[in-house]
């Protein structure tokens, strides 16, 4: 396992000095590993040179000669493979000899190591194994030894198994070389060796057999095959759980022999074969005879139903235990899975009629109760776990259920005369199994509902209590899995129910009723509690006629006698029990009711119930105890549905009056009648007065442990406690025990696929008729079978003294735990020491549950009681006799019980115990107390934590790695294992033990001891369910784990590692094999680059083949690692046939979730890269076919029955691409669960590759530009997908169906945009519009469920709004769905949509409002989709009224509001409103957004339909609608309402998510409008409406992002502007001193100011870079509002607000944190501002406006000053933005406004500054400069003084530029700054020259000309610069020539020559391209020839 190691020669050289040291094993193991692996890597030539050497040297290391070591287990495997491969890559010429060396110590008597001959036989059975058909002259010699060895009973057992696994390794290659003396002495021998007292032998005898049989060399009679069978059945009883799956295989494949066609009978095959030796003595052994008689036809030697017969009738001899009937079964599952799944499904009636018939009706075992249910539980798990679910194809499960109908369900009644009843024990197994395949089905097909609608009904009639439950389960199954049948399969039962009831009371009515009665209440109760699950499909007025039924029983009961009374009253409170399933919102308002029935079903007991000297009849006592029982399950059922919402402390307080009155009768009735309850019951059809009892108790318990204790008084709780003690630990109490939890928590052996090893020693076997409650339990699936009342009362006792003991304080602790302590050491129990096992078993798993619920719940409280001294001594003396106890199960609870103890106990206690256990170990040699002591070291050291048991690390490592060398195996097995758990809990601390940890696992590896087949007898018999490797290899794995990443740094302990690992998974058993791939996942994630990957995938797919679940498991596990880490290496090395093995795999067992999980991750990963070959797998999925279509096509018509024109176009296409129907069905088939994946696949596909912004996916005219290969884009896939998603439509089951309905929306939704590669102004979907529409018109069928119609709709919708077709009259068939549907949702009552049947309320409910959803979004889509408008137009009425009426019903659902239910709306009928409130809530939670949001939109558009629905018109007439009214619309508060909700719950939450946010924009959007006088009126201006709000504006300033806050604005905005001003500011005047806190314009002014400032300051939590814009348009949008709200409160206050917005903005303008440009984008807000004039008609306005700006302006200069020598992006953010404000604040005031001068001359001062700094800066302070230059020209008489400050700036920059551009004279291009900064400076000069007077033009030319004449560079190519100087010089002597020739004439001669040569160039190349213009238009046309 070197992964990337290096492999040379020196990799075969030994150093034999390393090898005789203290660490030689340890250097020999890894130089062996290494040997292997250079072997298998180095060259030929290289191996063939050393080949003599490494021979000589193997064998001397296989014969232990000095000075190597006795080999062990791995060197005799490292061996055997090195030897392998060396004959296998060099010569073999030197084999025989090789093996004639290592049988010498065999064969020689002197020699005496075991050791040596374990070892050789070993190796010489592997190389024979291997290459043992060139050596087959050595067979003879290897057979007579091992024979020789296997006989002589002095051997070691480990001896002679290898002797005869030698021999089985050598007869499969070399069989034909046995003679037949040989071939008799094997078959007796294996005779022998499967009945040896040594399991170890019996198993490879079973190996030898089947040899034999394999290769024909054994006599293959009947009877031989018999005797054989007969000795393997005999050691059953003996035998492990590996033993016996050996033997059961054996058996197995001698059976699956017997069904092997033989050409000739055995008598005439044996004579055949004599006489072919006298005749042909050379003649093949594979030769037959030529002349075969006619009549002698192949055949088998039995028919399959003898061949069944001869395992029923061992199993149903009276002698045979039931460890060997169980065997027996293991049988039948090996049996069964040898001869595979077409033998098993082909016949399966017979294997069925011979289960029921021959073993489950057979007298001897229908004998007892017991027996009853063991045999219904064997054969339930040969019918369920290895035949339904491993062997079953669709197809095959769908003929089950209908043979199992028709042969066994129908057959009862017997109707015909002579016809047999199916007898109950049949029936009952049958229904389970039914149940189950309707399970594994998930959908029932149409032959499965017809085959099983009328018996599952006619079968709750039965007589036997058993089958009418059965009957039940299977009737809720079905109903489950078919939902559109249980509304009339409740109607009917319903039905059923009334009529028995009316028949009670009827005295010629037949006895068999009050049978029905029960019965039918069981299946009502059953299907009651599928409702929650399936809440669309049932009305639930239905439940109020159950209820009213189950009262009216109640109150009649005590009208009749007491049979009909009691089943009166049993069936009424079955049926109160089913509906409490339906929840909190059906049982509050009949919570009071029900409580008055509970308190006179439960009443206190009364005197005669006290009083000794009367008696009441067993009858009365049967009636009193039923009437309680049944209403406790009702108690029971109402706690689990309806906690905690309707269990207030006033309820729980009644109810645990009424719990404590029924314990009490109990009580009092045990104390009365125990002695008669002892007796038999006379009438034993009936349940016994005892059995009665505890079912009573046991519902006490029950209720108690269900309702809690806060409610409890002391004395209560202390009653309870004595009372469960009592029950579980008395003499004379209950037979029950919790033996059944305890054998389960020890289950530390690796557990077989059937679990039928736990069948083995089951004391109790649970079944659903022991308690009947499971019927009416919630949640889906297969609950646990409850055992039987009187151990159902122990257990329940258990559990509630475990739940109340931690709670309690110190004094009662101690008290409850010495009556338990006392309990189990009474002298009483000592008369029954099975019951005294009993008591102590359930005494220690009741403390064990105790800590576990104290660790997990209430530990500071149990500190202070359970880890008090006393009690915890107490408690760890009365434990230590369970972990040195011999049974395994005491001594695993005894042991956790003491470490979670030791967790709660003071450090003390830890110390005393370790002291204690350490003692034990010495003293105790016992092996039972060694184990338990070394299991209590784990447990204490993992509960208490590698923390506090710190200092005992060391002691606890010591000891255990003492007791791991113990040779006994159930010591060193549990100390291995505790092992493991301290390495675990110690992580990190564990480092230092790391190197000697992994030395002492290979020393241990290499010992005997610890073989499952080393040392003695006894110790081989018990390792078989003690499996040390096992451990082992989670040792390394916890190992690994505390290692971690440091793996890489440590080179010896990861080489040791790898090595053990590698070691390990070449083990053969595959339990071993699993723990090492579970190293190896580790292993991948810290140190893959030493892993071998490309080996170990091959690996991993190999075992993907497996049989074994857990070997397929954990590979898929380490591939799931592997794809994690890197997909792409994966993809690589396994490819594509790795993905279909692995899709391969899931179709045969989809309930391995890692499977999906693989796959996912690789296609996430992967898909973008290549989506096609990913769609190709999927496509090849989904063309199959799985048995639900099959089933269906040969009925009617299902969904394929509303195919159109275009659907069958659609399928004409498919033709040409996939094979027909029956093709398909005559080839692969899929299940329906792998294609529902595949269809799930290809929805990621779709995600994934759209959110990878790869455009050319998704468009194929892009994907040809960049020459893409269209071949593996998406986008070329289109048609395949709609395909796909077209066949899913039509599929039967409704999960495909949806998922097909997801991947076509995902195709619409992506495909939309993308172009038609083919036609220029075409959509790609233009041309498959008719397949969409053939995928979509199969949703609407009468088969689809409401949740397709739902999904269909919504597609439908997005279809619509795509714009992939825009013209109405072209939308064809698809709008024609959704209009229909609007139209439905018109009407009142139930919908009916489609060719659907008429749906329940809550399905219509459902439909509407995802219709009205799906047209909401329509019209938000309308506003960019202008086409839409014609598609909404006819309907805008209806659907504003329905809009209207779906909010205002989502707030009477969120309300739950009686005054609003009043007022509810048609789409929801009031009846269901409270019922249905938890139905309907999550559709209107997920819709509601969306309505609302098409509502705004319709608002914002003033749409007249919304105004009239808002004010409840129903739209008929004139849609104008004029509130005249001062509360606005009627439905305003409603809408406003929920508007509100969802910006107070947006505002409040921690994170803002997508939706979050999605439903703020919407409410602010509707609020907008809301807000409006025609919605609002004056309701919005209520002061305590509108304070709330302004106090949710004001918290929305605080935590929503700008996106929001920015409607928020534009919220208050129109608030203000669509109203009045005057009203709204009221009597403002000039005296009027600030603004008037009660008027809503001010707050609507101070929420605006707290946005600006939030937004301003940076502090809002959602200001990053990211938000930026947002940012800059809320400031820009905010001041504009401010301004707005502002102007609204008259010209009194005008300068005021506008103070506060230039406050604002000084703050904006003084920020320099922010790196990020806030001002620019927000100075025309600025510029707004400050445009407006002071009101002259106010007094001192002007004044104030003028000290506003000039304060502003100085701000300004201040920040740019407070700028001074710094440097970096920030400061020039703000010195930029504050010059441009100031420039601003100069350009926009009134030229009246006067101005400071100083200011001005310093604002010129800094511009000119500015000018000369960084390039930057210097192109604003141009630009600054050119804009003041600008409104001087223009008239501004206070910036024209300050033109004369500026000009000195903008000529000294001009200079400066022009000297920084002169270094390179040879320059093409100047930088972009200074160009764009001179551009700016040279328009200052043309403005300004333009604005003089010709007399002063000379003069200011006289300026501007020198320095222009600087900028020009004629010498070279003209630059940028060059050519602005040039173009404004000719303008300036354009405009001006007199001036320029003046100017010109005094410039100096190089100046001139300067100027002249640019003018005369630039002249030059104007007249050159004037010319060449005109030379190209006066050309003739003539061809050109293009250069390339």
């Amino acid at each position: 396992m070197a992964g990337s190691q290096q492999l040379s020669t020196h990799d075969l050289t030994l150093d034999k000095d390393n090898v005789s040291g203290d660490s030689g094993e340890i250097y020999l193991f890894q130089w062996l590993t290494r040997c292997e692996e250079a072997l298998a890597q180095l060259p030929v030539d290289i191996v063939k040179s050393n080949q003599v050497e490494l021979e000589a040297l193997m064998t001397s290391i296989a014969t232990a000669a000095s000075p190597f070591p006795r080999p062990g287990r791995p060197t005799r495997n490292l061996v055997a493979r090195c030897l392998i491969i060396l004959f296998t890559r060099g010569e073999t010429k030197t084999l025989f000899d090789l093996l004639h060396a290592l049988s010498r110590p065999i064969s020689d008597p002197k020699h005496t190591d075991t050791h040596a001959k374990i070892s050789s036989f070993f190796i010489m059975g592997e190389i024979m194994g291997a290459l043992g058909s060139q050596v087959m002259s050595f067979m003879g010699e290897i057979t007579i030894s091992a024979l020789k060895t296997a006989k002589s009973s002095n051997n070691s057992v480990q001896l002679r198994y290898h002797a005869l696994l030698a021999l089985s390794k050598a007869l499969e290659t070399s069989a034909r070389a046995v003679t037949e003396s040989m071939v008799k002495d094997i078959m007796k021998q294996c005779k022998v060796g499967l009945a040896d007292k040594a399991l170890p032998i019996q198993r490879v005898s079973t190996d030898v057999t089947r040899a034999m049989f394999s290769h024909g060399r054994a006599i293959g009679t009947v009877s031989e095959i018999e005797n054989i069978i007969g000795i393997c059945v005999k050691g059953l009883d003996g035998a492990d759980q590996t033993t016996r799956h050996s033997l059961a295989s054996l058996v197995a494949y001698l059976l699956t022999f017997t069904q092997t066609e033989h050409a000739l009978s055995s008598s005439e095959a044996s004579s055949g074969r004599k006489s072919g030796k006298k005749d042909k003595d050379d003649e093949s052994d594979t030769e037959t005879t030529p002349r075969v008689p006619a009549e002698a036809a192949p055949k088998t030697l039995m028919t399959p139903s003898d061949m069944m017969n001869v395992l029923c009738n061992w199993f149903n001899r009276p002698n045979v235990t039931q460890k060997m009937r169980v065997g027996i079964i293991d049988i039948y599952a090996a049996l069964f899975t040898s001869l595979g799944p077409s033998f098993v499904e082909a016949h399966y009636a017979l294997i069925v009629a011979h289960l029921l018939n021959g073993l489950v009706s057979h007298v001897r075992n229908t004998s007892t109760r017991f027996e009853i249910l063991l045999v219904r539980r064997l054969v339930g798990i040969l019918f369920r776990d290895v035949i339904g679910i491993r062997m079953l194809s669709e197809q095959g499960q769908i003929g089950a259920i209908k043979e199992l109908s028709s042969t066994y369900l129908r057959k009862w009644p017997a109707l015909m005369p002579g016809q047999v009843e199916t007898s109950p024990q049949v029936l009952v197994i049958v229904l389970k199994e039914v149940s189950g395949l309707l399970r594994q089905l998930g959908n029932a097909p149409p032959p499965v509902q017809d085959a099983l609608a009328e018996p599952l009904i006619d079968l709750l009639g039965h007589p036997s209590h058993s089958t009418r439950i059965a009957a039940a389960w299977c009737l809720r199954s079905f109903c489950y899995s078919t939902p559109l049948r249980l509304p009339k399969n409740v109607l009917l039962v319903m039905d059923l129910l009334q009529r028995d009831v009316s028949s009670l009371v009827i005295p010629s009515t037949p006895t068999d009723v009050q049978r029905r009665t029960l019965g039918h209440a069981h299946g009502l109760a059953a299907l009651f509690s599928i409702i929650p699950e399936r809440p669309l499909y049932v009305s639930y007025d239905l439940s109020a006629k159950v209820l009213d039924t189950a009262i009216q029983l109640l109150k009649r009961a005590g009208d009749h006698d007491l049979v009909i009374a009691g089943v009166e009253v049993e069936t009424a409170w079955t049926c109160i029990s089913s509906l409490m399933t339906l929840g909190p919102n059906f049982v509050r308002a009949h919570l009071s009711q029900l409580l008055v029935l509970w308190r006179n079903a439960l009443p206190k007991p009364t005197s005669k119930d006290t009083s000794n000297g009367i008696m009441r009849s067993n009858a009365d006592w049967t009636f009193l105890l039923r009437v309680r029982e049944s209403a406790l399950s009702a108690i029971l059922s109402f706690l689990h549905h309806n906690s905690p919402v309707l269990v207030t402390l006033d309820v729980a307080r009644r109810l645990a009056s009424l719990l404590s009155n029924g314990l009490l009768f109990a009580s009092l009735f045990m104390s009365q009648y125990r002695e008669e309850l002892m007796e038999h019951d006379v009438i034993s059809t009936e349940l016994s007065l005892h059995t009665r009892e505890a079912m009573l108790r046991r519902r006490v318990f029950q209720c108690f442990s269900a309702l809690g204790f806060a409610t409890l008084p002391e004395s209560t709780q202390t009653t309870l406690l004595q009372s469960t003690v009592t029950l579980f630990t008395s003499a004379d109490g209950h037979s029950g025990s919790s033996a059944q939890a305890i054998i389960s928590t020890s289950a530390g052996t690796f557990a077989s696929i059937w679990q039928i090893n736990q069948m083995t020693n089951m004391p109790i076997i649970g079944s659903y008729e022991h308690d009947t409650l499971v019927l009416c339990q919630a949640r889906q699936g297969e609950p646990s079978e409850p055992p039987p009342a009187s151990t159902g009362v122990v257990d329940a006792a258990i559990e509630l003294f475990s739940l109340l003991l931690p709670i309690q304080d110190l004094a009662s602790t101690s008290r409850a735990v010495t009556q338990l302590v006392e309990a189990v050491r009474s002298s009483k129990l000592e008369r029954n020491q099975a019951r005294k096992s009993a008591v102590f078993i359930n005494a220690t798993y009741a403390v064990l549950l105790t800590l576990r619920n104290a660790t997990q719940v209430n530990v500071r409280q149990a500190r202070e009681s359970l880890g008090s001294s006393q009690v915890a001594t107490a408690l760890a003396e009365f434990l230590k006799d369970g972990i040195l106890d011999g049974d395994p199960a005491l001594r695993f609870t005894a042991s956790e019980a003491i470490g979670r103890l030791a967790s709660l106990a003071p450090s003390s206690f830890l110390s005393a115990q370790t002291s204690l256990l350490v003692d034990q170990v010495v003293n105790n040699r016992d092996p039972d107390g060694r184990a338990g002591c070394a299991l209590t070291f784990g447990a204490i050291y993992s509960h208490v934590g590698g923390l506090a048991a710190g200092p005992l690390l060391k002691t606890t490592v010591n000891v255990l790695m003492s007791l791991s060398t113990d040779p006994h195996p159930m010591v060193h097995y549990w100390a291995l294992t505790a092992l493991g758990q301290v390495i675990n809990a110690a992580s990190l601390s564990y480092s230092p033990f790391l190197t000697s940890t992994l030395g002492m696992l290979v020393k241990l590896y290499m010992l005997d001891s610890h073989e499952p087949e080393g040392g003695s007898a006894i110790n081989a018999n018990l390792r078989g369910d003690l499996p040390a490797y096992q451990v082992m290899c989670q040792i390394i794995d916890a190992a690994i784990g505390v290692l971690g990443p440091e793996l890489q740094d440590s080179a010896k302990i990861r080489s040791l590692t790898l090595d053990l690992v590698h070691e390990f998974s070449n083990e053969p058993d595959d339990e071993i094999r699993v723990e090492g791939i579970k190293c190896i996942q580790h292993l991948l994630i810290f140190g893959a680059n030493f892993m071998p990957v490309a080996e170990l995938v091959s690996s991993f797919r190999g075992n993907l083949s497996s049989s074994r679940r857990p070997l397929k498991v954990a590979s898929i596990n380490a591939l799931y690692a592997l794809v994690q880490k890197d997909a792409f290496t994966l993809s690589k090395i396994g490819g594509d046939r790795l993905v279909e093995d692995l899709f391969s795999m899931l179709d045969d067992d989809s309930s391995i979730d890692g499977v999906r999980s693989v796959i996912t991750s690789w296609l996430q990963q992967t898909v973008s890269h290549n989506p096609s070959g990913w769609i190709d797998l999927c496509q090849r999925i989904m063309s199959r076919t799985n048995a639900l279509q099959q089933g269906t096509v040969s009925g009617a018509k299902a969904p394929g029955a509303l195919q159109d024109d275009e659907g069958e176009s659609l399928s004409v296409g498919m033709a040409k691409d996939q094979p027909s129907v029956g093709q398909q069905r005559g080839s692969m088939t899929s299940r329906w669960r792998t294609q529902l994946f595949a269809l799930q696949c290809l929805h990621i596909i779709c995600i994934t590759v759209a959110s990878s912004n790869r455009q050319e996916h998704l468009d194929l005219r892009f994907a040809r530009q960049r020459n893409s290969p269209e071949s593996s884009l998406l986008v070329s896939r289109v048609p395949d997908l709609i395909k796909m998603a077209f066949t899913a439509s039509a599929a039967y089951v409704t999960e495909i169906r949806m998922e097909g309905l997801t991947v076509l929306r995902d195709i619409i939704e992506i495909f939309a945009k993308s172009p038609d590669p083919d036609y220029a102004d075409a959509l790609l979907l233009e041309q498959h519009q008719a397949p969409i529409t053939a995928a979509l018109t199969p949703a609407f069928s009468s088969d689809s469920t409401p949740e397709i119609l739902a999904s269909a709709i919504e597609v439908c919708a997005v279809f619509v709004g795509c714009g992939v077709v825009k013209d109405v009259g072209r939308m064809g068939r698809i709008l024609k769905l959704l209009t229909s549907a609007l139209e439905q949702c018109k009407e009142s009552g139930t919908l009916s949509i489609g060719d659907a049947q008429e749906l329940s309320p809550n399905a219509s409910v459902m439909l509407r409002v995802s219709t009205l959803t799906a047209w909401a979004e329509l019209e938000v889509s309308s506003v960019t989709q202008t086409y839409l408008n014609a598609v909404l137009l006819p309907y805008r009425r209806t659907l504003a009224t329905l809009w209207i009426a779906a909010l205002r019903d989502y707030a009477s659902i969120r309300a739950d509001s009686e005054v609003l239910q009043e007022s509810a709306s048609s789409s929801m009928d009031v009846a269901y409103t409270g019922l249905g409130r938890e139905v309907l809530l999550p559709y209107y939670t997920d819709s509601w957004a969306k309505i609302l949001k098409a509502v705004a939109t319709a608002m914002h558009s003033a749409d007249n339909f919304i105004l009239a629905a808002m004010d409840g018109q129903d739209g008929q007439g004139d849609a104008r609608v004029s509130t005249k009214g001062t509360d606005g619309t009627l439905y305003y508060p409603i809408v406003f309402g929920l508007v509100y909700e969802a910006l107070a719950t947006s505002s409040t939450e921690a994170t803002a998510s997508s939706a979050s946010n999605y439903i703020a924009v919407t409410a602010l959007t509707a609020m907008r409008s809301l807000v409006r006088p025609e919605y609002s009126g004056n309701a919005l201006f209520d002061p305590a409406t509108f304070t709330e709000l302004t106090g949710l504006f004001y918290r929305m300033t605080l935590t929503e992002p700008p996106e929001i806050q920015s409607l928020l604005v534009e919220v208050l905005v129109s608030i203000v502007s669509s109203r009045d001003a005057s009203a709204l500011r009221g009597t403002i005047s000039v005296d009027s001193p600030s603004f008037p806190e009660e008027l809503a314009l001010t707050h609507c002014l101070r929420v605006c100011a707290y946005i600006l400032r939030h937004s301003i300051t940076g502090s809002n939590r959602h200001s990053s870079l990211s938000a930026a814009a947002e940012r800059a348009a809320l400031i820009r949008s905010g001041f504009i509002a401010f301004m707005s709200i502002g102007s609204a409160f008259g010209p009194y206050l005008q300068e005021e607000v506008r103070a506060i917005a230039v406050h604002l903005y000084s703050e904006l303008l003084k920020d320099e944190v922010s790196d990020v440009d806030l001002v620019g984008p927000s100075l025309p807000a600025l510029k707004a501002m400050l445009e407006i004039k002071p009101d002259p008609s106010v007094p001192n306005q002007m004044i104030k406006y003028e000290r506003l700006v000039h304060g502003l302006f100085s701000a300004c200069l201040q920040n740019v000053d407070a700028m001074s020598g710094r440097h970096g992006a920030v400061p020039s953010l703000k010195v930029k933005n504050n010059l441009l404000a100031a420039v601003l604040i100069l350009t926009v005031v009134p030229s009246s406004t006067k101005l400071s001068q100083a200011a001005l001359e310093h604002c010129c001062y800094l511009i000119s500054q500015k000018m000369s700094e960084g390039q930057e800066i210097a192109v604003t302070a141009t630009h600054c400069a050119k804009t003041l230059v600008a409104a001087a020209a223009a008239g501004n008489v206070a910036l024209q003084h300050c033109v004369k400050y500026l000009i000195p700036g903008v000529v000294l920059y001009l200079t400066t530029v022009a000297g920084r551009n002169r270094g390179d004279r040879g320059a093409q291009s100047d930088a972009e700054s200074d160009v764009q900064g001179v551009e700016e400076a040279l328009k200052a000069f043309s403005v300004l020259f333009s604005s003089f007077p010709e007399a002063s033009r000379p003069q200011a030319l006289g300026i501007f000309l020198p320095v222009l004449v600087v900028l020009l560079n004629p010498a070279s190519a003209p630059t940028p610069i060059h050519t602005l100087a040039v173009t404004h010089l000719l303008g300036f002597a354009t405009s001006s020539s007199a001036a320029f020739k003046e100017v010109t004439s005094k410039l100096g001669v190089e100046e001139r020559g300067v100027l002249e040569a640019s003018v005369r160039q630039a002249v030059d190349a104007m007249k050159g391209a004037s010319n060449g213009a005109n030379s190209n238009q006066n050309a003739k046309p003539q061809i050109s020839l293009r250069s390339f």
